[in-house]
Parts: C-alpha cells; sequence; structure tokens
C-alpha cells in the first residue's frame, strides 16, 4: 500500500509498533485551521476560551475548549501562538461553528479571521523528534507540550508541533489506549468538558471568566460529579461504533470508538452513567460481556 508516494506498512500490527516504539506516520485527515490576527488577538480569546493564553508566547501553545453557557463543548482547539497570529486547529467541521461564534463575541475588537488551506500529518512515537532532525528540519533542542516552530522538511514550509497525539484504524488503537478522545466521533455539543477526562489538559482552574465558566466552577465544587463520564472497555470481541452498554437489563451507556489492540486485544471508549463507570464494573455489549478500566488504558 502507498500514501502521498511513500510505502506505508501493509498490516496494523506493524503500525502499531513502529509508533509505540519508533516512528511512524499518522495521517489526520478533517482537520482545519482559522487563523487570528490583530493586536488584541490574545486577550480576545483568552477571555472566550478554558485555558490560559496571556503566558503563551510565540512558538508556544496551549489546548483549549470552546463552550457555549450552558457548559456544552462546541471546539476542542490547539492554539497556537504566532509573532503575528493564533492559529485555532481543530476538526474542520467545526470551523463554521467556531467563526461565526468568534465574530459574535468579538463586538468590536481589532481581531481578524482567517482560514488558511492547511494538511495536517503527525508523526508518532519515541523517535519522532529524531527521525524529523535526519529529515533536516531545524528543530529547538528542546520542544515543550504544544511547542510548535516554523521549519523546512524538503522544499515544503511546514510548521512542527510537539503533540500527544498508520492508518486510521491504527490511530484510533493508540487513541483509546491513551484516551484520547476526539471532537466527533466521542466528542459533541451534548457533552461536558467534566464527562470526557479531558479536563486538566484544556482548562486553566486560576483564570477568571469566560464562556461556560459558570458551569465548570459549579460541577468543581461539587466534585466533578456528572452523570455519566468517558471510560475504557476491555471487551472479548469487537463491537460496533454506537452499541449501547448494558447492566443488569438496562442502557447505562453507548460505545463511541472501537480498536483492536496488538497488546490489549478488543477494546472501545464510551460513555458510562456514574452508576456504571468505576472501573472493574461488569457491563455487556452486544450480549458480550465487557470490564469497564479507567482511561488511559494499563
Amino acid at each position: 500500500m502507498t500514501t502521498a508516494g511513500a510505502r506505508a506498512p501493509a498490516d496494523a500490527a506493524t503500525q502499531y509498533a513502529a509508533a509505540r516504539e519508533a516512528s511512524a506516520v499518522v495521517d489526520v485527515p478533517g482537520r482545519g485551521v482559522l487563523a487570528v490576527t490583530g493586536p488584541q488577538r490574545i486577550k480576545f480569546l483568552h477571555n472566550i476560551v478554558s485555558n490560559d493564553l496571556l503566558s503563551r508566547r510565540p512558538g508556544q501553545g496551549t489546548l483549549a475548549a470552546l463552550m457555549d453557557v450552558k457548559g456544552h463543548l462546541l471546539a476542542l482547539l490547539r492554539a497556537l501562538a504566532t509573532e503575528d497570529a493564533v492559529h485555532l486547529e481543530m476538526p474542520s467541521d467545526r470551523l463554521d461553528v467556531v467563526e461565526p461564534l468568534l465574530v459574535h463575541y468579538r463586538v468590536g475588537a481589532p481581531v481578524r479571521f482567517a482560514r488558511p488551506p492547511v494538511a495536517v500529518l503527525g508523526l508518532m512515537g519515541p523517535r519522532a523528534m529524531e527521525t524529523m532532525r535526519q529529515a533536516d528540519a531545524e528543530l529547538p533542542a528542546e520542544m515543550g507540550r504544544e511547542d510548535h516552530v516554523l521549519t523546512t522538511v524538503g522544499r515544503r514550509r511546514v510548521r512542527i508541533v510537539r503533540a500527544t497525539h498508520v492508518g486510521p484504524a491504527t490511530l484510533d488503537v493508540l487513541r483509546i489506549e491513551d484516551g484520547r478522545p476526539w471532537y466527533g466521533p466521542d466528542i459533541s455539543e451534548d457533552n461536558l468538558l467534566h464527562e470526557t477526562g479531558l479536563l486538566d489538559e484544556y482548562h486553566s482552574p486560576a483564570k477568571g471568566c469566560y464562556v461556560g465558566q459558570e458551569v465548570v466552577a459549579r460541577l468543581e465544587a461539587r466534585g466533578a460529579n456528572v452523570n455519566k463520564k468517558l471510560r475504557g472497555l476491555k471487551l472479548d470481541l469487537p463491537v460496533p461504533s454506537g452499541s449501547p452498554v448494558m447492566q443488569d437489563g438496562r442502557e447505562v451507556g453507548r460505545v463511541t470508538t472501537v480498536g483492536v489492540s496488538p497488546r490489549l486485544g478488543p477494546i472501545a471508549m464510551a460513555y458510562l452513567h456514574r452508576s456504571a463507570s468505576e472501573p472493574g464494573t461488569t457491563v455487556e455489549v452486544n450480549g458480550r460481556t465487557a470490564v469497564v478500566a479507567a482511561l488511559p488504558l494499563d
């Protein structure tokens, strides 16, 4: 099998081993970027999203959530600060949600929006940085989480981001094992940030007001006691995404992403009612027994 002129591993086990032990190229389709420019871009975005942007300098980035006033998730963003813009990377189908909302909140602030054409590829694995340097990419000696740099690979200018994010099936397995839900297959506007397990990464408890902050703060004050939580499932056979999760004859959740791990066998992520979300709990999916597990999976 070849992809974009390069030969890709023919089997999922080889792809998985490369991503875990060396480095593997990952196609990340369906991603888009909204570039926010203007002298008040940082302050403007900081007052809207869930994480701290004021401390981000050019070459740094952060993860952040965009919510409505009821705390429902509208988008999960990677915000990358450059000398003249903040690039908001997100699923491309959220651009038509995010841009109009930011325009609504602009209220005369001197900020502008553009959608530069982009293609997103990932390079995963413990030797990913080494592989980039072997391709003559000029990288800093150290790059922190979400740090980024504009460099040249071959004849193309590329922005390399140190993130935590092969074929789609292998990528799903890696995401499940690492507890990395994605907006779309695992997260929608029906979800609260507390339900996803991403609160610590996408939220700064030290910052002040932002859209949805009252809901986040109220849940924190109540011990993050939400009705459903994203959990892992260890299965004996693969099941379709969207399958209901049952316990004692009643539905207690729904499966989102499913995969078959070379290390753990059939696995999945699922939203489960809090009564069935304790790790070690036994549930049923499609008439088969499954065991609830904390994310990331051991």
